[in-house]
């Protein structure tokens, strides 16, 4: 992760364009190529840049692009603090009892998301982590489900991430991904559109009543 402090201009060009005058702010650069530029009177960033992008340093200037046509500028005007931490490797979120469990059950009941989907695996595993159900839909497409209790933001980055390693892998791409929870927040929903990512709202108790139909011993 690279830290930065600096006075800087920034200017967005992509769905709407946005300018941020000079200020002094703060910049990450995460292992994963995501910019992030924050201010300390607020707790979201600014402006950011998901991967995949392309980071371009220039003399007093970083370009970033993606593949989307977007593009964010970072005028430096004057730098305070620039260093670069080894965080090592994250062990990933720890799921509560609730998201294990309704993972479990959509894993058993995976028509409760669409008719005709298959379980490929559970715990898939990615280089950035494991998607919790990798599935097949009823054409034969490979679908990358995240479940979460509540869908908010952080689930679509976390699938969009997943979806970018998945969708690497001739043996699966092309790759969907759908996020589902029991509430899936309007920012979340938009961000998923946006992204072509599917959603699904699910009710934990219903699940939890119905009938299983994998094969037990007892």
């Amino acid at each position: 992760m690279r830290i930065l402090v600096a006075d800087c201009t920034v200017d967005y060009e992509g769905r709407l364009n946005a300018h941020l005058p000079r200020a002094r702010r703060l910049i990450v650069v995460k292992a994963d190529g995501t910019v992030l530029v924050h201010a300390d009177t607020s707790g979201k960033p600014l402006n950011w840049m998901t991967t995949p992008n392309h980071l371009i340093e220039e003399e007093g200037r970083w370009l970033i692009t993606n593949g989307k046509g977007e593009r964010l500028t970072l005028d430096l005007h004057e730098v305070h603090f620039d260093t670069q931490i080894d965080l090592g490797e994250d062990p990933g979120l720890q799921k509560d009892a609730v998201e294990l469990e309704l993972q479990r059950l959509l894993a058993e009941h995976l028509d409760a998301l669409e008719e005709g989907m298959t379980l490929i695996r559970r715990e898939y595993p990615t280089p950035v982590g494991p998607v919790d159900l990798l599935c097949r839909d009823a054409g034969g497409g490979t679908v990358a489900v995240e479940v979460k209790r509540r869908g908010e933001i952080d689930g679509v980055e976390q699938l969009t991430r997943y979806l970018e390693f998945l969708n690497r892998d001739h043996r699966l791409a092309p790759v969907r991904g759908l996020l589902v929870a029991q509430i899936v927040k309007p920012q979340a929903r938009t961000l998923a559109e946006d992204r072509g990512i599917g959603w699904r709202e699910v009710d934990y108790e219903e699940l939890a009543g119905a009938e299983s139909d994998v094969l037990r011993l007892f």
